[in-house]
């Protein structure tokens, strides 16, 4: 089921509504006192930390964009050795968030992997494939979209990925 959040859709939402991708919205209430966003949008929620995955800008020094895109469970960790690899960089550090805001065009906290401002190489863990659909930030605080692996794989143009730990 496809919709609009109320006061109009996000660059993520228009994206997935353009491309004919089913997907489902999910607001829940933001706490401005909140700095764990995605363990905030489990417990709003009702869904398990493993089926939400959080957007991770990351710095990987290489090409003409130095940044990449990282998507995991929100109970798990970037393991940054293995993002180096799985991007074809010798090492990776978290982007800096004003650097990660500015390249994505998204809030810190509200990043969605879709429709970012700047196309980057993106991984997605392979774990989102335990599931039938997965949730990713819609582009602000206090809303999610829930997808098919295989959609959120297709409109990012990201790669799959051992990349979490």
């Amino acid at each position: 089921m496809a919709g609009k959040p109320a006061g109009g859709g996000t660059p993520a939402t228009d994206a997935l509504t353009a491309a004919g991708v089913p997907f489902t919205l999910h607001p829940y209430t933001h706490h401005d006192d909140s700095r764990d966003y995605g363990a905030e949008a489990a417990r709003e929620l009702g869904v398990d930390e493993l089926q939400i995955f959080k957007t991770l800008v990351v710095d990987v020094g290489i090409g003409r964009s130095p940044l990449a895109v990282g998507i995991v469970p929100v109970a798990a960790q970037l393991d940054l050795k293995a993002f180096a690899t799985a991007v074809g960089a010798k090492k990776a550090t978290m982007a800096k968030p004003a650097d990660a805001a500015r390249s994505s065009g998204y809030v810190v906290g509200g990043i969605s992997p879709i429709a970012q401002k700047a196309p980057l190489p993106t991984v997605l863990d392979e774990t989102a494939q335990l599931f039938d659909t997965v949730f990713v930030s819609a582009g602000r605080r206090g809303l999610q979209v829930e997808l098919a692996p295989a959609d959120l794989l297709a409109i990012t143009g990201a790669t799959w990925g051992d990349i979490a730990r």
